[in-house]
């Protein structure tokens, strides 16, 4: 990887969005609409703020759709509408833009202080200067400031989506005017479970619409790892993990992304992601959104081994290839291409592939993102790394699965966590 794709690089979108949202500091001298003077960000303001923030990802001047009403919005009016369903209180977008902006300049300040180093502030200070105020506030929400509830799973950060809109599942929840300052509640979902199908009714097995399968392969367990030997005894850490599931009738199908918002975060080149998906078949197609876990205290050297596994299971006996490639700002760096042969277990034709060494650029990759000093800086360089997976039939070349990867760091205590989304066009 070059040099220059490891800075941490505001998109220049993200530069704009205080002046999309809000036209210079004068407008936070305005009043809100219910007379509550903007200079005074009282507490229960402020925390409906940080709950925003933590929420809402930098989307410069792309807009956010509401799935659920159809309608786009900027980031700071999904801040402002937020603050006033919270509190009853009225912030709009021009003073949550002037309210980013003094943030950011005082998280600068403390930033700034707090490096003893003149050529570390050096390069701190010139890492944030490539930065809008929006990214910069953001980043310290990733701070263990507030108890804040880790990424909640089934949001999809924008900042995947090159120029394209987001689409959420959740809206903000309307509540009360604030009496005391409770901790965020989960959004309610906003549809009501049907009951299950009757067994004569069921034509399809359950885990197909709820898990990662296509009508001939499903995908039971993926996981990156590191591992290492002390005193006998086996460590190991998990990067990223899809364990076992057996989802019921009752769970929910999986959400939808349009595969179109993601072609450019993959290579076009033939067997790209544009060509396999205009091929097909179409329930083959899936995106996994990944928190990896770097927390890892294992020293890096000799006797660590890195590596993947998965298992899959399948409704025949056939021979099935596995490539894996990795891309970087929408071009493929390397690629890893496998074969397994099936195996009868429990009545089903398994495909195992254990402890796949992980290629040196991966682990160079890891070992670069890992000593960055900041979550933001590595969230930033995930934006532009992505995994492609195609399991296909050695003999017909048949796509069995194709599983697109994107990635953010982990900030949550429980480790790694992931999302699952069947991809379509609509």
């Amino acid at each position: 990887i070059i040099a220059s794709e490891w800075s941490c690089r505001g998109s220049p979108d993200g530069a704009q969005e205080e002046g999309a949202d809000g036209e210079g500091l004068a407008d936070g001298a305005d009043r809100g609409l219910d007379g509550d003077p903007e200079g005074v960000w009282s507490p229960d303001i402020e925390q409906s703020f940080q709950e925003a923030l933590a929420i809402y990802p930098p989307c410069g001047r792309r807009k956010i759709i509401l799935s659920d009403e159809g309608k786009m919005y900027g980031r700071n009016e999904l801040i402002a509408r937020y603050i006033k369903l919270r509190t009853g209180k009225t912030r709009t977008r021009k003073q949550v833009s002037s309210h980013i902006q003094v943030l950011a300049r005082k998280r600068v300040r403390e930033y700034q202080t707090s490096i003893k180093d003149q050529v570390s502030k050096d390069k701190a200070l010139q890492t944030v200067a490539n930065l809008s105020s929006a990214q910069i506030v953001s980043a310290s929400v990733m701070k263990p400031q507030t108890p804040f509830p880790p990424p909640v799973r089934n949001w999809y950060s924008c900042s995947f989506l090159g120029s394209y809109s987001t689409f959420y599942s959740i809206k903000p929840f309307a509540q009360p005017p604030y009496t005391t300052l409770p901790a965020p509640v989960p959004a309610a979902i906003s549809y009501e479970p049907l009951p299950p199908p009757r067994p004569a009714a069921i034509t399809a097995p359950v885990w197909q619409d709820r898990t990662i399968a296509s009508a001939k392969l499903r995908l039971l367990e993926y996981s990156a790892f590191l591992e290492t030997q002390r005193d006998r005894e086996t460590y190991k850490h998990l990067f990223v993990h899809i364990g076992p599931s057996n989802p019921g009738y009752n769970d929910p199908v999986l959400e939808s992304i349009d595969v179109r918002q993601i072609y450019d975060k993959f290579s076009e080149k033939k067997g790209g992601l544009k060509e396999l998906y205009e091929k097909g078949p179409h329930n083959a197609f899936f995106l996994v959104k990944f928190w990896a876990d770097l927390s890892s205290d294992i020293e890096e050297g000799s006797g660590v081994f890195y590596g993947v596994s998965s298992q899959y299971s399948g409704t025949e006996n056939i021979t099935i290839s596995v490539s894996t490639k990795v891309c970087s700002f929408g071009k493929q760096v390397v690629e890893k291409v496998e074969t397994e042969y099936a195996h009868m277990e429990g009545g089903k034709y398994v495909f195992r592939i254990h402890r796949s060494p992980m290629c040196e650029y991966m682990i160079n990759f890891i070992h670069k993102l890992k000593h960055l000093p900041e979550k933001y800086m590595m969230n930033s360089v995930l934006e532009n790394f992505t995994i492609l997976q195609v399991v296909s039939n050695r003999e017909t070349q048949e796509t069995l699965l194709c599983i697109a990867f994107v990635f953010e760091v982990s900030t949550s205590e429980h480790g790694a966590q992931y999302h699952v989304y069947r991809l379509v066009n609509d």
